[in-house]
């Protein structure tokens, strides 16, 4: 993909044309799906997180651990002390399934870990065991399916409890557990809802970083393909003075205007990098007359622009220079003419254009500038030879975001 293709790449993701669902966290996508986790920034390293976790089992284990060493100690209690030496070792290693991982691991781990907790809350009389697998599932699998797991856990205890004739003995604790596991999963999909803000703000910036190489290539190309273009005619036509043994003043006033064009040519390269740069209409009316007459093409030029509208001549200025430029490059003509309305400005030709000719850098930039003012542009050969450039704007169009902006046939644009 050429650079153009990726700015409009950019431009239509900033616009919210991305394929794909949308990630906003009441999407299908943000409840079904997840956010791949940047280990970099999010995951603790897997010794520290051992110990970490170990810390958090303490406090449920030490008791249990205790009733299970009181004699007599039987086959059962063997069986349980596994079961959670089991379960411990699934939680302290959960980080290193969460998502980016294999798909199938994602899924195992917690619901193997949730099935044995359930299983120990039961054998073990202690629902608070039930907490350490609810939390790897409301961090480990998308938001939908720790709903589902969690409640469907809690669901089955309480259903056993119930008929165990047991459930209004352990209540409160049932209560305490439903609360905290619910705390857990709005915990963690605002975890998730921070995650996909930082992702959205790493894209934000590089689709500023985007269109501002897109904004310092369109406007270094304006500047410089028409300020070099002048002074290349310029200077060439100071040679041809001198090889002809012609006015010699008239070769030193050509010389004297490229050195100023050349000073000109790097304050507006300097202005375009700090986006200070101004286009004038009128000085760039001014300025075709002089480029035209360094090429010696006969100019049909307005004498003043006051029937445009204000907020229009800047946009018109670009259209101008580049309109002009191309003009002097490629169109080998003898006579040119600009023509100004309210809305519209339009540069005719009676060069050698006398089809569509595959469109560059000048006519792309002028697309985007015109879309910023809800424009159209249009290049293409004139009915009777020769090539014109029309840019229109409806006067009651509204600004757009980014551009999409109409090109009929396009012409000889570099």
């Amino acid at each position: 993909m050429g650079e153009d293709g990726r700015r409009k790449e950019s431009l239509r993701m900033a616009q919210g044309e991305k394929d794909g669902p949308s990630v906003g966290l009441d999407t299908k996508e943000a409840w079904w799906g997840d956010v791949p986790v940047d280990r970099a920034r999010h995951s603790f390293h897997p010794l520290r997180w051992v110990i970490v976790g170990c810390l958090f089992l303490l406090p449920a284990y030490i008791p249990i651990f205790i009733e299970l060493a009181k004699p007599p100690v039987t086959a059962s209690n063997y069986v349980i002390g596994g079961l959670l030496v089991g379960y411990g070792a699934l939680y302290v290693t959960f980080p290193s399934v969460q998502s980016p991982g294999p798909r199938w691991l994602m899924f195992a781990h917690p619901v193997t870990m949730l099935a044995i907790g359930s299983v120990l809350v039961l054998v073990t009389e202690s629902p608070y065991i039930l907490l350490y697998a609810s939390l790897v599932v409301v961090f480990t699998l998308p938001a939908a399916w720790g709903l589902i797991l969690d409640g469907g856990a809690l669901l089955v205890i309480f259903a056993v409890s119930w008929l165990d004739g047991q459930f209004g003995q352990r209540l409160s604790d049932y209560i305490t557990v439903t609360s905290i596991t619910a705390a857990v999963f709005f915990m963690a999909r605002l975890v998730r809802a921070v995650r996909r803000l930082e992702m959205a703000n790493a894209e934000i910036s590089t689709l500023a970083v985007a269109e501002e190489r897109a904004r310092l290539a369109r406007d270094l190309h304006d500047v410089l393909g028409h300020s070099l273009t002048t002074i290349t005619v310029k200077a060439g036509l100071a040679r041809k003075i001198l090889e002809r043994g012609g006015d010699v003043q008239q070769a030193i006033t050509e010389v004297r205007e490229v050195e100023g064009l050349s000073r000109s040519a790097l304050s507006d390269v300097r202005a375009t990098v700090s986006d200070y740069r101004e286009v004038s209409l009128s000085a760039e009316i001014v300025g075709a007359r002089a480029a035209l007459r360094a090429a010696e093409i006969d100019a049909d030029l307005p004498h003043a622009v006051d029937n445009v509208e204000p907020s229009l001549q800047r946009p018109f200025g670009y259209v101008v220079r580049e309109a002009v430029t191309n003009v002097i490059r490629h169109s080998g003509a003898k006579r040119a003419q600009i023509r100004l309305g309210r809305n519209w400005v339009e540069i005719s030709d009676d060069g050698k254009a006398a089809g569509p000719v595959p469109s560059g850098n000048g006519l792309n930039g002028l697309t985007e500038r015109l879309t910023g003012v809800g424009g159209s542009l249009t290049a293409s050969a004139g009915p009777r030879g020769g090539f014109v450039v029309r840019a229109e704007v409806p006067l009651d169009a509204e600004p757009a975001s980014a551009p999409s902006a109409r090109v009929e046939p396009a012409g000889g644009f570099a």
